[in-house]
This record gives structure tokens, C-alpha cells and sequence, in this order.
């Protein structure tokens, strides 16, 4: 029996690269979304916030000339682009979806509206996320926080490259030492950087538990929204 009657999943657009450069890798694409609907067969329902690093993203472009809002503002666009491509491999893999934009593009995608988007869930979609917030200078980390507060979602599913929180770079470290729970304070005053203090505030201030996990091994994405032990859980 699933442990999280509804999820926030947060996915970078970086896990969207595979073995690209840029854009977007179908066969990973696809093999998310298979898991992602193993997920919604459990009776789990999903919302999901994609990024945008697969496309563009501010930091990697600051040599461009291009002002902070400008930027922001193609990062977000990106999102939607992304949004769209996840929503065709679900509904190949037999999942009904819908795509709520922050920013207005009717044409592709349905305006967000929290009212609408909870119907959706209740209904057994899985509703994907875009657009951000709307503003510039936040983070799909932050959209992530924010929309799963809205959602009355009862975890965010940060999926990362690492199977956990460390005290340092693991990658660097072979002495790091991993933390299975942790708490919201915790990871503020430690400056870690695997979410913006923006969102993990958010989540402080709604009670809204954040877990950490490996998305690189298959079957994760089931294991974390069933509320098996995996990652690391950050909580008050």
C-alpha cells in the first residue's frame, strides 16, 4: 500500500540529456515515463515540475549578455517545451496528462489554475507542472516547493545524481558521510546546495517533507513515492 497518497516530483531538465549535448533524450524520456506510470498504477498521484537545464538555464549562459529576467524568462519557456515532450511519453505509456503553464501559451498547454490542477489529480492525471512560477530569479526548485504546497501534496521527490545528502561532495570525498534524515534547519545552516534555501524554506514553513534520491537506478522513482527507505528525508 503506498505510503503518499499524492507526490510532487521534481525532475531536472539535466536527466533529460542522456548522452546529448543538448535537447532532449527520447530513450530516457521514455523510460521515465514508464516508471512514472508504474507510480500512478499504485493509486499514487502525481504532479511533476521539470527544469529547464537540458535547454537553457541562466548560470550556464551569463556570458551571453543577456539581463537576469531575460534569461529567466527563456528558462521558463524551456520548462514548457520540456512539459510537453513528458506529457506525449506518458500518454504513450497509457497515462492520461495534462500540462499547466504559469505562463499563458493556451494553444499548447492549460493555464495553471490550483482549483483545476487538484481536480486533475483527484481524477488520477498526472499533471505536469511548467512555466515555473511565472516570475523571474525563482527556481523549479522553488515552483516545485510552491506547487506542492498548492497541491496539498504530501512529499516533494527531489530526483538528483546522488543517492542521498552528504556532508561534503561524495564525488570528491571518499570519506563523505551520508545522512538518512535530516531536518529543514539543518540543511539551511549547512549552506548544502542541492536545493535553494528559497524552496527548502517553503517546505520548513508547510511542513512539507523533501526527499532526496538516487534517479539513476531503476525502479527509484517507485521505491521513493511508496515511501520505501531509500535517500535521505528532510522533515522538522
Amino acid at each position: 500500500m503506498p505510503q503518499f497518497k499524492r507526490i510532487m516530483l521534481k525532475l531536472s531538465g539535466e536527466v533529460l540529456l542522456g548522452d546529448k549535448q543538448m535537447g532532449i533524450d527520447f530513450e530516457v524520456l521514455n523510460n521515465l515515463s514508464k516508471q512514472i506510470a508504474e507510480v500512478v498504477k499504485t493509486g499514487v498521484q502525481v504532479a511533476i515540475v521539470l527544469g529547464a537545464g537540458n535547454i537553457w538555464r541562466y548560470r550556464d549562459n551569463t556570458g551571453t549578455g543577456l539581463d537576469r529576467v531575460t534569461s529567466d524568462n527563456l528558462g521558463m519557456l524551456a520548462t514548457i517545451m520540456n512539459g510537453v515532450a513528458m506529457q506525449h511519453a506518458l500518454e504513450v505509456n497509457g497515462i492520461d496528462t495534462r500540462v499547466c503553464s504559469a505562463i499563458s501559451m493556451p494553444q499548447l498547454v492549460q493555464d495553471y489554475v490550483v482549483r483545476q490542477a487538484r481536480i486533475h489529480l483527484d481524477r488520477g492525471k498526472v499533471v505536469i507542472l511548467v512555466g515555473g512560477i511565472g516570475n523571474p530569479y525563482f527556481t523549479t526548485d522553488s515552483a516545485a516547493a510552491l506547487r506542492a504546497l498548492e497541491l496539498n501534496c504530501n512529499v516533494l521527490l527531489k530526483a538528483t545524481k546522488v543517492d542521498g545528502v552528504y556532508d561534503k561532495d561524495p564525488m570528491e570525498f571518499a570519506d563523505a558521510q551520508r545522512f538518512e534524515k535530516m531536518t529543514y534547519t539543518d540543511v539551511l545552516s549547512k549552506d548544502l546546495k542541492f536545493m535553494d534555501a528559497t524552496s527548502v524554506a517553503l517546505c520548513r514553513d508547510g511542513n512539507l517533507p523533501i526527499l532526496l534520491f538516487d534517479l539513476n537506478k531503476e525502479g527509484n522513482i517507485m521505491k521513493a513515492a511508496t515511501g520505501q527507505k531509500i535517500g535521505t528525508m528532510i522533515t522538522l
